[in-house]
């Protein structure tokens, strides 16, 4: 089995979960080196990992660098997939693929045109939570979908992460920030949304960081932090999502499925594993159904594990970079529908 060298871009908070994994995890990845911005935090985790620290450029020309692992801020996320697909690397791009759809369809034609692969985050969805209720809705249990609903509410990040900022800023917000891992739930459970109609709202002008680090520093608020939608499917059924960065505690559930013939409360979709609840037509209340498959635990870098494989084999991947694409679409559409007063159409598939 070939192992895949990984270049790895930015060393910010999510990324000691991505070089844990690739370099103890999975056998068909190795971690070639890292790069950011800030000398200090690249020789953190180069020393933390046994690893070596190189520029961008030179990480990207490195020979034995397959894959480039993109876990920069949002703003950047354009920019560095660009220089990787250039560079002849493969790119897997932490959420979402880029801030607007005319950027990420450039990325997507970039990368057909180089005959390179380009892919990311997330790969919640093909953890063992995820993937058991997928074989729950295509063994039947739950007859034809209807509809979803997906709650994602919460008061911001400012209280624990330590540079949060750029949730605030262009690109972010709770839909750009949370959002891709419940529509890439719902697009994998019940399928590819075909028509939004979006709401969207910002209640506060400024935010107080009261994470360590920046304890009382106000920044101000640039994007919509409370935002809602309607989603119709291709298949017919209709749904919600509402995201938020405005509350401060809600008694509802992550996910949940409608069907003919029952109910599916799906796990958190920003775990790989939880509790999968289950209602049907001969049940009187829920009951909890075991999780069928491997990778329960914190596996983010399956994703690229998967990207290599499909590489190797010549099929393209499950977080791939059409998935990447609808999501980012219906995200940014849902935005679109509140500023135009319409219904926006969702064109892309995967």
């Amino acid at each position: 089995m070939k192992k895949y060298g990984v270049g790895v871009v930015g060393c910010g908070n999510i990324s000691d979960i991505y070089l844990t994994n690739i370099s103890q995890m999975f056998d068909n990845l190795q971690l070639i080196g890292v790069a950011d911005l800030i000398p200090s935090k690249a020789n953190a985790k180069a020393e933390k990992y046994a690893s070596t620290v190189y520029s961008t450029d030179a990480l990207m020309a490195h020979p034995d660098v397959d894959i480039i692992l993109n876990i920069t801020t949002p703003k950047t996320h354009r920019e560095v997939c660009e220089m990787a697909l250039n560079a002849g690397k493969h790119v897997y791009v932490e959420k979402p693929l880029s801030l607007t759809i005319e950027d990420g369809q450039f990325l997507i034609d970039l990368a057909k045109e180089k005959g390179l692969s380009i892919g990311g985050a997330p790969d919640t969805f093909l953890g063992s939570g995820i993937q058991t209720c997928i074989k729950i809705i295509e063994d039947g249990w739950i007859g034809d979908i209807i509809g979803c609903n997906a709650f994602m509410l919460c008061h911001g990040h400012e209280s624990w992460h330590p540079d949060p900022e750029f949730y605030y800023q262009h690109g972010g917000g709770p839909m750009y920030d949370m959002g891709p891992y419940y529509l890439t739930a719902l697009a994998k459970l019940v399928g590819p949304i075909d028509l939004v109609a979006g709401m969207t709202k910002k209640s506060f002008n400024t935010r107080t960081i009261t994470s360590e680090a920046k304890n009382g520093q106000v920044i101000d608020v640039e994007v919509p932090t409370h935002v809602t939608s309607m989603l119709r499917f291709e298949n017919g059924a209709m749904g919600y999502i509402t995201t938020s960065f405005d509350v401060w505690g809600a008694n509802l559930p992550k996910i949940e499925i409608y069907g003919t013939k029952g109910t599916l409360s799906v796990p958190d979709p920003n775990t790989f594993g939880g509790p999968i609840m289950l209602m049907t037509a001969n049940d009187k209340e829920f009951r909890e159904i075991p999780l069928l498959f491997d990778h329960k635990e914190n596996s983010r870098a399956y994703g690229i594990s998967d990207m290599a494989k499909a590489i190797e084999s010549g099929s393209q991947a499950q977080a791939s970079g059409a998935l990447t694409y609808h999501v980012l679409e219906t995200m940014a559409a849902i935005h679109k529908s509140w500023e135009t007063q319409t219904f926006i159409p969702i064109k892309s598939r995967f």
